[in-house]
This record gives C-alpha cells, structure tokens and sequence, in this order.
C-alpha cells in the first residue's frame, strides 16, 4: 500500500516498512515531518522525536491538527498514506523543474489504455482493503470493504458529464403553498407547510415514474410492432 510512495520518497526500506510495528511507525512520522513535510519548526520537533515517551501519541495527534489531517490517530494505515500523500507533494513542490522533463519509463501502448484498470485488483489483499476504507473516509461514504459504492458515487457525481449537470441551474416555476389542499392538520403551520413541500415533491417522483413507465411501454410497443417480427414463434396455452 505504501510501497510506491515511500519509494517516491527515497525511503531507506520502502518495502519492509510495517505499519503495525509501533517503532517503524513513529520512526516514519519522525522521518516525513523531519524530511519532507517540515510543518514545524527544528526546535518544535522534540516531543515528535521523544520517540520512546508515554506521551508521545498525545504528541502525534496534536501532530495530526496541527497538519489539518482528516483522520484519527486510531486510522493508523489512512494518517500514514495521507501523510505520505502530503510528502510527496511537498517534494514536488519543491524540485518542479527536476520532475517536470521526466518521461515515463515505458510508454503505454492504444491497446493497454482501453483495459479497465480495476480488472487485476485483488479485493482480498488487505492493502486493498485499506486502501478503499481510507478512501471512503475521505469521501465521507459508507465504508464497505470492495469500491463499489465509491465506484458508484464517483459514475453518478464525479464523472465530467454528472459534474457539468450538477453545475446547471434548474429553472421552475414558483408555487403557492397555500394554495394546495393538505388533506389533513398537524395542528403547527410549520408542519403543515413542510407536509406540503413533502407531497409535492412526491408527485414529482411519480411523475417522473410514469414517464419512465411510458418510455418502456414504448419500447416495447415497437418491438412488437416491428414487422419482422414472426408472430408464428408465439405459443397459446401448452
């Protein structure tokens, strides 16, 4: 899960680095902050370094604040990768023109760029796993151990086209209130006026319904009619 980046980082050990290891995992917070974040000042680093101290967690999640990380001190593996993340652009920002003229090694070929990426991943790994938990924290989701929900949310809401909907302004037409007959009295005219917003939206959701329905009846209706159909394939009774 780490590997790329610490290696992007010129790690010492980026593929024998354990996060579960208590030790290895304060020596990398130490090292980044030293290194390559450099959020605090050389003389504010002390209780960050005072690795073997009782207090140094309480340390490290001031450390997290003060950073403005979005995850806990007990999302061990989700701090780690952001805090990788904020290294390796703090690196770039710092030699732009040593990464600008980099080429990439190989060059992908028309035919590997239509292959779904996803095909090869394998959602048992639990680097995986840890991986997607840590995105579905940060896009605020349910979390769920395969990407399909963030998969979904990303199709419906962060694709170019959903982004270009969303941003259109939707135009309707202004609507009396009062002027709708609830039904019923929940004796508060607040309520009252929620229940009607509530309904109205309502009968949108089914007219929206019916003209899905109207659309299929459609489309089946020109199958049926479709001339080349051979209505001798169909069958009355047994």
């Amino acid at each position: 899960m780490f590997r790329r980046k610490l290696t992007a980082l010129e790690y010492h050990n980026p593929t024998g680095f354990d996060c579960k290891d208590d030790t290895e995992f304060r020596n990398i917070i130490v090292w980044l902050e030293d290194q390559k974040i450099r959020h605090y000042k050389i003389e504010e680093r002390g209780n960050l370094r005072n690795i073997p101290s009782s207090d140094w967690p309480k340390h490290y999640e001031k450390y997290l604040q003060d950073v403005n990380c979005p995850f806990s001190v007990q999302e061990r593996q989700e701090t780690v990768d952001w805090l990788l993340g904020l290294a390796v652009r703090f690196e770039y920002g710092d030699n732009v023109e040593k990464y600008r003229n980099c080429k990439p090694a190989t060059e992908a070929s028309d035919a590997k760029k239509t292959v779904d990426p996803l095909i090869n991943l394998d959602s048992n790994n639990p680097d995986f796993k840890a991986g997607v938990l840590a995105l579905a924290n940060l896009l605020k989701i349910q979390r769920h151990e395969d990407y399909s929900a963030i998969k979904i949310l990303i199709q419906e809401r962060l694709t170019p086209d959903a982004i270009a909907k969303a941003s259109q302004a939707k135009e309707g037409l202004p609507v009396a209130l009062d002027k709708h007959i609830l039904g019923f009295d929940t004796g508060d005219a607040t309520l009252n006026e929620a229940a009607r917003i509530l309904r109205l939206l309502h009968i949108e959701e089914l007219r929206e319904l019916q003209t899905n329905i109207n659309e299929a009846i459609v489309a089946v209706q020109a199958i049926i009619a479709d001339p080349k159909t051979d209505h001798r394939l169909g069958k009355v009774g047994r």
